[in-house]
C-alpha cells in the first residue's frame, strides 16, 4: 500500500497541483497594461522609481513564456524578464497576470485621450481629471496588499520604500489630488 501512495505522489500529484494552482496563460500574446519599470530582468508590481531602471511604456507587446513562484516570465523588448508579484500576493497568479498583461493594446485607447492626459501618461505622471484607468496606465496598479479595493476614494502608491503618494478621486472617479512630499510630487505630478 505504501508503494502505491508513493507512486501516486511521484506520478499523479504534480499534475493535480498544476491544475489547482493559478496558471498564467503560457505562450499568450498581449500588451503591458501600464508603464512599468525594469532593471532589465525584474519588473516589480511596486513599480519603484530607482536609478538604473528604465520605463517600459503601456502598450508594449509581451509574450508570456512561463511562471514561477510569484512571478510571470515574459518576453518583452527582445529579452526575457520576470514580472514579480512582490506586494499583491493576495491575488492569484492568473488575476495578477491578467491585471498587468492585457489582450487589447492600451495605446489604441491612449491615442483618444486629450493631449495633456497623453503627455502625463507618456511621462508616467499624474494630473487632476484623470480616470482610474488613466492613473493605472501612467503609474501602474497600486499594490493590493495596501489597497484592497481599486474603487477606494484614495489609493496609495510608492516611488521608493520611503516615499508614498496618495491619489484621491471624486465621486465620478476622476483624480482631484495627488498628495505627497515635495520631492515625490516632482516625480509623479505632471507639469506641462
Amino acid at each position: 500500500m505504501r508503494f502505491r501512495f508513493i507512486t501516486f505522489i511521484i506520478l499523479i500529484a504534480p499534475a493535480l497541483l498544476t491544475s489547482h494552482h493559478a496558471r498564467a496563460d503560457t505562450g499568450s500574446d498581449g500588451y503591458l497594461c501600464c508603464n512599468l519599470r525594469t532593471d532589465g530582468r525584474w519588473i516589480s508590481d511596486i513599480n519603484y522609481i530607482e536609478d538604473g531602471k528604465t520605463l517600459i511604456p503601456a502598450g508594449t507587446p509581451v509574450k508570456v513564456t512561463g511562471q514561477g513562484r510569484q512571478r510571470i516570465y515574459i518576453e518583452v523588448l527582445g529579452g526575457r524578464q520576470a514580472l514579480g508579484n512582490d506586494y499583491s500576493r493576495n491575488l492569484g497568479l492568473d488575476a495578477f497576470a491578467s491585471r498587468y498583461i492585457v489582450r487589447e493594446d492600451p495605446s489604441l485607447k491612449l491615442a483618444t485621450y486629450p493631449e495633456n492626459i497623453r503627455a502625463a501618461i507618456a511621462g508616467a505622471r499624474l494630473t487632476p481629471g484623470m480616470t482610474r484607468e488613466q492613473v493605472f496606465m501612467a503609474v501602474g496598479y497600486p499594490v493590493s496588499s495596501e489597497n484592497p479595493s481599486l474603487a477606494a476614494a484614495t489609493l496609495r502608491f510608492w516611488t521608493s520604500s520611503f516615499a508614498e503618494f496618495r491619489v484621491s478621486f471624486d465621486a465620478g472617479g476622476l483624480v482631484t489630488d495627488v498628495s505627497a512630499d515635495p520631492e515625490t510630487r516632482k516625480l509623479v505630478v505632471y507639469a506641462p
